[in-house]
């Protein structure tokens, strides 16, 4: 590169990053006067004397909002019974979960092909003896036998009862615990790392000392290892209080394997049981990372990993005693930074850079995770419209007015519209007459009075609008070429819209957007784009609300629904709500996204063949994403690109008549094509939860 061309690169650069400071600052100084007037009220005598009163009122409004989201009085009714049925079916999953005799039998007599031995690994240091013994009896009551128990204790003299209690179990468990007393504690990671030079097995599990196995979990695992081939498993888990495993706080209901998710939030935690041969070196747990060792293990483990297998079942009973992690973070604040370091670790090995890792509103071990935006790439911003000039006017104002990402177009596409308004509206972003160049573009009926020109006239003037304009074909380029209308002529058809649109994109991602939507947080693109420019992410899709700030939006589920065909998780939650186990505060792997929002990049766009035309209004968008992920693609759907979705204002709220047999009839199309996937069920939700709710409600 020339100085000169170095020079205009620079200069280029520092005019973008001053017209960026400058909206910054311009919002900032929006923020300061909004933080001003409500300060001036909020100090106000009469304002500090009503606030009995207003929180009265605000009582009154919440318990109005609760009522109309649960359908009314007689819906929340029917939500209170199925949460009593709900913690009915809660004691399923506890000891009633067990096996009966004669099943237990017929686990212990099963001979599988093979007959994997596991080694369990079990780090010793001051347990209540209590916890010890029903910790060693939960082993010994395992239906698959085939295993050895690794211990290795690093108890003070206070606490020698436990290797008064790990011999006595080992002379009944005939050779199957080896127990060792260390010299010294070495914590978790050292004492966890000498119970692997003990192990002998093919595979390796790793258990607390404090909690308790489900009698099955070892037949389920070695199940999947003959079954599916696994070389990593996991299962649910719950955590319990006092000595009643049945007595359960929170029951983790985990997605299969999610790498987005386990980046930003150690989901799988227990009980993982790995092939052997997983190992890259001597040690399974980094002394380093003390206090997050698990997460960095499972993180590297599943890294080498071929067949990583969810074992969908409640079969890990995590116990929470003042002291343990389960009880809370608190107890162990080093834990935090050393999950930061283990992460931050892991995205270098991946070959990501110059990235940052925030702890969240949700728990300080579930991170958001900032990427790098490589170079500057164009987006190409489509947004479908007939008419609705006021919720088309919002729209792109918002992007104009708050996105801080300034390498972009929007191509607008007109489908028929027929009022005067959206004409002049047309007229306005383009910079010159819509009507006209319209009727000069197409050839179609000029307006006024104008006698009609000739076809040779017709070609000279299309070709110097063309060139004027830089207009061709079915597309009307704006002034700045930043804002241009392409034009859709017959009935309306979501997917051969897009399709058309994406037609006339010059951006190297394709970020599909509704009307009736309007941007909230201004970096909403580049939250999209950080992770639609990985090499492994197909979709991206942002969180959306409708105007009463409940959502609209967080991630679509196949199967769910009446129809069983797609629906929207956390549905008509609130803005503030944490999600399922923290779910809506961290970017992770979903099964499809909206295409209210979606971002792709274009060369997948057309790689998966664009939105399928055979899905003219409902489906497409969830059509297109199986595509992506049956080619090998995540799809991600981030909370921290937000958009209100105004969604019955562009399309109505009628779903009666022509529209129900419509979306009945897609519907059908829908189940037919991708049938296999939605008899395997949505890989990211969980098959105990009901597929008639989105509130990630258990089956009852």
């Amino acid at each position: 590169m020339s100085d000169l061309e170095y020079r205009e690169a620079y200069e280029k650069e520092h005019l973008k990053c001053a017209e960026l400071a400058g909206r910054i600052a311009d919002l900032e100084e929006k923020n300061q006067e909004i933080q001003w007037k409500l300060d001036k009220i909020k100090n106000n005598p009469l304002w500090k004397i009503s606030r009995p009163l207003r929180d009265c009122m605000h009582w009154v409004m919440r318990q109005k909002d609760r009522l109309s989201h649960c359908g009314g009085l007689r819906g929340v009714i029917r939500r209170l019974g199925y949460k009593k049925r709900e913690r009915a079916a809660m004691k399923r999953f506890g000891t009633d979960s067990f096996p009966t005799p004669q099943q237990a039998q017929i686990e212990r007599e099963t001979v599988f092909p093979r007959m994997v031995k596991i080694s369990i690994l079990v780090p010793l240091w001051n347990n209540d003896r209590r916890f010890q013994v029903e910790m060693l009896d939960s082993v010994m009551n395992q239906t698959y036998q085939n295993w050895e128990l690794c211990l290795a204790d690093g108890s003070d003299e206070e606490h020698a009862y436990i290797g008064e209690i790990c011999r006595e179990y080992a002379a009944r468990a005939k050779g199957r615990i080896r127990y060792q007393k260390l010299e010294r504690n070495g914590g978790i990671a050292g004492n966890t790392n000498t119970c692997l030079k003990m192990a002998t097995g093919e595979y390796i599990g790793l258990l607390d000392q404090d909690d308790i196995l489900h009698p099955s979990v070892l037949y389920e695992y070695v199940k999947a290892v003959n079954e599916q081939g696994a070389d990593y498993l996991y299962c649910d888990e719950t955590t319990f209080r006092g000595n009643d495993i049945n007595k359960m706080l929170t029951m983790h209901f985990k997605p299969d394997y999610a790498p987005d998710n386990l980046r930003a939030n150690n989901y799988i935690c227990h009980f993982s049981v790995f092939a052997r041969e997983l190992l890259d070196g001597d040690e399974l747990f980094r002394p380093k990372f003390d206090g997050s060792q698990d997460h960095d293990m499972i993180l590297r483990l599943t890294d080498n990993a071929k067949k990583i297998v969810h074992v969908p079942r409640l079969m890990y009973y995590w116990r929470s005693h003042a002291g343990s992690v389960a009880s809370g973070i608190e107890a162990k604040p080093y834990a935090v930074a050393a999950a930061r370091g283990a992460v931050a670790q892991h995205l270098q090995k991946h070959g990501f850079e110059h990235f940052k890792i925030e702890s969240t509103r949700a728990f300080e071990t579930i991170f958001r995770i900032r990427y790098q935006i490589l170079g500057n790439p164009k987006i190409t911003i489509v947004i479908p419209n007939k008419d609705h000039v006021e919720q088309l006017r919002r729209c792109v104002d918002s992007i104009l007015e708050k996105s801080t990402y300034d390498n972009y177009e929007i191509l607008i596409v007109e489908n028929n519209s027929v009022t005067p308004e959206i004409r002049r509206y047309y007229s306005e972003l383009l910079g010159y007459d819509y009507d006209e160049a319209k009727a000069v573009r197409g050839g179609g009926p000029r307006t006024g009075p104008k006698d009609q020109p000739s076809p040779r006239e017709r070609r000279e003037e299309r070709e110097d609008f063309r060139e004027e304009k830089g207009c061709d074909g079915g597309i009307l380029r704006g002034g700045d070429k930043k804002i241009s209308v392409v034009i859709y002529q017959g009935d309306f058809n979501y997917s051969a819209v897009n399709n058309l649109a994406v037609s006339y994109a010059q951006g190297e991602y394709v970020l599909l957007l509704n009307n009736d939507t309007e941007v909230i947080t201004v970096n909403w693109m580049e939250e999209l784009l950080m992770y639609a420019q990985r090499r492994d992410v197909g979709a991206v899709g942002a969180k959306l609300y409708y105007a009463d700030r409940t959502i609209q939006h967080a991630g679509v589920v196949i199967g769910l629904g009446a129809h069983r065909t797609a629906g929207h998780t956390h549905y008509r939650e609130s803005r503030q709500n944490l999600g399922y186990m923290g779910r809506l505060c961290y970017a992770q792997n979903v099964t499809a996204v909206t295409g209210a929002c979606l971002l792709v990049k274009k060369s997948l766009y057309l790689e998966a063949g664009g939105l399928d035309e055979g899905f003219a209004v409902s489906l497409n968008d969830v059509d297109f994403c199986l595509k992506l992920r049956e080619k090998g693609y995540l799809n991600v759907f981030t909370p921290f690109a937000e958009l209100y979705h105004y969604e019955s204002l562009s399309r109505g709220a009628d779903d009666t008549g022509d529209r129900a047999e419509r979306y009945n009839r897609e519907s059908e199309r829908f189940r037919e094509k991708w049938k296999k996937q939605l008899e395997a069920g949505d890989p990211y939700y969980n098959p105990n939860f009901s597929l008639d709710r989105s509130d990630f409600s258990l089956k009852v």
